[in-house]
C-alpha cells in the first residue's frame, strides 16, 4: 500500500514529465510550422479589405465555377473537382479568411462576413460575373447567404450534401451533437501548439493527390487553422440564420447532389426541400459519404457531373437544361 510520502514523489514525477513532453510537443510544432509557413502558396494572395486571402483558378470559359469549401476545410481538398472543371471551363477554389494560405480577418466571422469577403475577392482579383457557386457541407449556408445579398453575382448552383439551414430544428440528433463538438472545439487551438494536430493528420488524406494530400496535412496541423474552425463553428448558428433568411435562387439552376450513406435522421428530407430553392432544379441522391462527395475521386464524379450540367445550363440560357424542381435520381453512376 502506498503511503503519503511515496504517493507525493510519483505525482512530481508524473508532472515533470508531462511538462517535458508538453515542451518538445511546442518545440516541435514551431519548428514544423515555421517550415511549413515558408512553403508559397499555388494560388494569389488577394486583398480584400485589411486580411489578404488566398485564391486559384484555372482553365478558362465562362461561367467561372467558385468552389465553397465545408465547415473547417481548405481550398486542397477540392483538387479532384477543380481539376476535372478546367478541364470545360474556369474554375476558382479559395481559403476563408483564416485557414489554409489566407490571412486572419480582425474578428471571427459569420455568414454575412464571408459573404462580404468573397465579393470583395472576386472583384479585386477580377472574376468575371455572373458566376456558378458551388458549395459543400456547410459551405451551401455561405452560398445561400452570397446568393441572397448578391443576386446579380450569381448564375446558377451546386448544392453537395449541403447543410440545411433549418439543421437545429429538422435534424433530431444535430443540436446534441453542436453542443458536443462547440465544446472540443474550444481546446483544440491548445493542443495544436503542442503538436497534437500534427500527430492525428500524418497519415491522413490518402485519397487526394499528392500535393493536395501535403497541403491538407500542414494545414491541419497548424494552430490557426484551429482557431479558425473554433471561430466559425461558434458562428455557425448566426451563419444558418442567415441562410434561412436569405432569398432563393428564383429561377436559376440550382443541383442538390446527397450522399445517402450515413446520412443522420432528417437529412435527405432537408434536402429535398433544398432542391425546392429554385424553380429549376434537381436532386440526386448518390450511395456515398460526406466527404467522399468530394476528396474521393470515384464518388466526387456525381458533384463533377452536377456542376458540368449547372454551366451547361448557363451558357445555353436555359434554366431548364436541368429537371424540374423536386426531381430525384438514385444514379450512382456518373
Amino acid at each position: 500500500m502506498l503511503t503519503n510520502s511515496s504517493r507525493h514523489p510519483r505525482l512530481v514525477y508524473a508532472l515533470v514529465g508531462l511538462c517535458a513532453v508538453a515542451t518538445l510537443g511546442a518545440g516541435y510544432q514551431a519548428i514544423a510550422q515555421w517550415r511549413d509557413d515558408r512553403m508559397p502558396p499555388p494560388g494569389q494572395l488577394v486583398d480584400v479589405g485589411g486580411h489578404r486571402l488566398h485564391l486559384l483558378c484555372a482553365g478558362s470559359g465562362t461561367p467561372t465555377v467558385v468552389l465553397e469549401s465545408g465547415l473547417g476545410e481548405t481550398s486542397a481538398y477540392w483538387a479532384w473537382i477543380s481539376t476535372a472543371i478546367a478541364r470545360t471551363t474556369r474554375v476558382c477554389a479559395y481559403d476563408r479568411a483564416g485557414r489554409g494560405w489566407s490571412e486572419a480577418a480582425g474578428a471571427p466571422q459569420d455568414g454575412l462576413a464571408v459573404a462580404d469577403d468573397l465579393h470583395a475577392l472576386l472583384a479585386s482579383a477580377h472574376v468575371p460575373a455572373p458566376v456558378v457557386l458551388v458549395g459543400h457541407s456547410s459551405g451551401a449556408a455561405y452560398v445561400r447567404i452570397f446568393a441572397g445579398r448578391y443576386p446579380e453575382q450569381v448564375a446558377g448552383a451546386v448544392l453537395l450534401d449541403g447543410q440545411p439551414a433549418e439543421a437545429f430544428e429538422k435534424l433530431p440528433d444535430y443540436p446534441g451533437f453542436y453542443r458536443s463538438y462547440r465544446r472540443v472545439t474550444l481546446f483544440l487551438p491548445a493542443l495544436a501548439r503542442l503538436g497534437i494536430g500534427r500527430l492525428v493528420y500524418h497519415h491522413d488524406f490518402d485519397q487526394l493527390p499528392a500535393g493536395s494530400r501535403e497541403a491538407e496535412r500542414r494545414h491541419y496541423s497548424s494552430t490557426r487553422m484551429y482557431q479558425s474552425m473554433r471561430d466559425e463553428f461558434a458562428a455557425l448558428p448566426a451563419t444558418l440564420r442567415q441562410a434561412h433568411a436569405a432569398e432563393s435562387f428564383g429561377d436559376r439552376p440550382l443541383v442538390v447532389v446527397s450522399a445517402s450513406r450515413d446520412a443522420q435522421r432528417g437529412w435527405l428530407q432537408a434536402q429535398d426541400e433544398m432542391a425546392a430553392l429554385s424553380a429549376h432544379s434537381s436532386h440526386r441522391i448518390v450511395p456515398s459519404t460526406h466527404l467522399d462527395l468530394v476528396m474521393d475521386q470515384a464518388a466526387s464524379r456525381a458533384s463533377i457531373e452536377a456542376i458540368g450540367e449547372v454551366v451547361r445550363a448557363v451558357r445555353c440560357g436555359r434554366p431548364d437544361a436541368t429537371a424540374s424542381a423536386g426531381t430525384r435520381s438514385a444514379r450512382g453512376d456518373f
